[in-house]
């Protein structure tokens, strides 16, 4: 019996697969549980139209994140901190401060987002990344001056 797999089954397949099962195995355990569908020419038409749709849908988001990437790499961002001697930050620069500044220019990025390896406590030039997508990773230059 051939079915059309609809989760990833380490012993079968992968989503999308199209493989050859017992017949108990697919009545009494793939079908009911929903891990698959019969194989039918309407079941493969159907899959092959939302694969169709997810590659549309993943190619416009890839596409809206390097956009959105190469404006933030654009943007300079100048944070001004209080500040002792030696360059010292009292307190300290996180990526809560880094969002807050991007929400205030138009950009609505999560904070969770932005990838500090730890929080900046001197003054100078940092390199902060961006994790927009998967796939795209955004470079900031972030400029932390004495107020």
């Amino acid at each position: 019996m051939k079915v059309i797999l609809n989760e990833n089954i380490e012993t079968l397949g992968h989503i999308g697969d199209i493989v050859k099962v017992a017949p108990g195995y697919a009545r009494n355990y793939l079908l009911p549980k929903k891990l698959a569908i019969l194989a039918t020419e309407k079941n493969a038409k159907a899959l092959d139209h939302t694969k169709r749709q997810l590659a549309y849908k993943k190619n416009k988001a890839l596409d809206s994140a390097k956009n959105l990437g190469a404006k933030l790499e654009a943007l300079s961002i100048v944070l001004s901190h209080k500040a002792g001697e030696e360059g010292k930050l009292f307190g300290a620069v996180t990526n809560m401060d880094i969002a807050a500044f991007l929400k205030t220019n138009g950009f609505d990025i999560d904070r969770k987002s932005i990838v500090l390896a730890d929080t900046i406590k001197h003054i100078g030039e940092f390199s902060v990344a961006v994790k927009i997508h998967p796939e795209v990773t955004a470079t900031l230059k972030v400029t932390v001056a004495a107020a």
